[in-house]
């Protein structure tokens, strides 16, 4: 008897099995349809550099995966990508590049390419004047918001049927970039001696947008001679300077031993910021101290 009973038992956990799932499948979809959250996968996006991140995040929203290949705190001359990374980039839809001739993506593009060859490439830097062959072009607000342009353009190519969702999340992203623009240009506004010592020019197209003046202690990637670093010490004696700037993927010995000469203080100055908003308001903030 109990050899006839087993069929029919299973037969009644498989029919169980069966409608619990339809039940499961209809009411997902019903709670999916009700508050507009259908499941899609997100379109990975990889970007060179922290600050590109929010740009692709503010446009994209909770349709796209940000892959940042230089993380915190590196330098983005001389960092390597980790398997890892390399890996994710094979994966992504969409490489969102600075496109200014950033160290890293020079001497990595054709490993990136060959790793994912039909990726999608979106050059940051199309219609941004590049002067002397400076790559930092993000730290001005006015060609982030070109970059962020960019950026939307090349993700309605990939993904064309939410370009009007896009659009209005580039639009908000710009009036915070415009907000950004003003709030800088107010805290510059009323200084006369807006000259500043930094270790690493990260900063021209900032100064260039505000009218600042940017002293360099290093060069061309090289470490500062004692003829250099002297140089320095004596511009920042002539325009009474009391802070020296350091970038933090940067060494800072070069910027104290030169704030030890003058009587200053060294201040850390991220050109890198995760939060690009904040982050640059900050850089405005801490270069105002010097301006007083």
């Amino acid at each position: 008897m109990r050899k006839n009973l087993i069929p029919p038992i299973i037969a009644i956990l498989l029919a169980s099995l069966c409608l619990t799932g339809i039940y499961y499948s209809s009411t997902q979809q019903q709670v999916e349809e009700k508050t507009g959250k259908i499941s899609e996968e997100k379109i990975g996006v990889v970007v060179t550099l922290l600050p590109q991140a929010e740009f692709v995040e503010e446009v994209g929203g909770n349709r796209v995966k940000v892959i940042v290949m230089v993380p915190p705190g590196a330098n983005p001359h001389i960092y390597e990508p980790t398997p890892s990374q390399l890996k994710k980039v094979s994966e992504a839809k969409i490489y969102f590049k600075v496109g200014s001739g950033v160290e890293f993506e020079k001497v990595w593009w054709d490993k990136i390419l060959a790793v994912n060859p039909s990726i999608y490439v979106v050059d940051g830097s199309k219609g941004i004047k590049i002067v002397d062959k400076d790559p930092h072009i993000w730290t001005s607000p006015v060609n982030a918001k070109k970059m962020v342009k960019n950026f939307y353009a090349g993700l309605v190519e990939i993904d064309p049927s939410h370009k009007d969702e896009y659009k209005v999340n580039m639009e908000k992203y710009l009036e915070e970039l415009d907000k950004l623009d003003s709030y800088i240009q107010n805290k510059f506004a009323n200084f006369t001696n807006k000259v500043f010592l930094v270790y690493h020019p990260s900063f021209s197209y900032l100064a260039r947008e505000y009218n600042l003046t940017q002293i360099s202690i290093e060069h061309e990637g090289k470490e500062p001679s004692p003829q250099i670093i002297q140089k320095c010490i004596e511009y920042a004696k002539k325009y009474h300077l009391s802070y020296v700037y350091v970038e933090p993927q940067f060494t800072a010995k070069y910027a104290e031993t030169i704030a030890r000469e003058i009587g200053g203080k060294t201040v850390f100055l991220d050109p890198l910021p995760r939060s690009y908003v904040d982050g640059m308001k900050n850089v405005a903030d801490l270069l105002s101290l010097e301006f007083e």
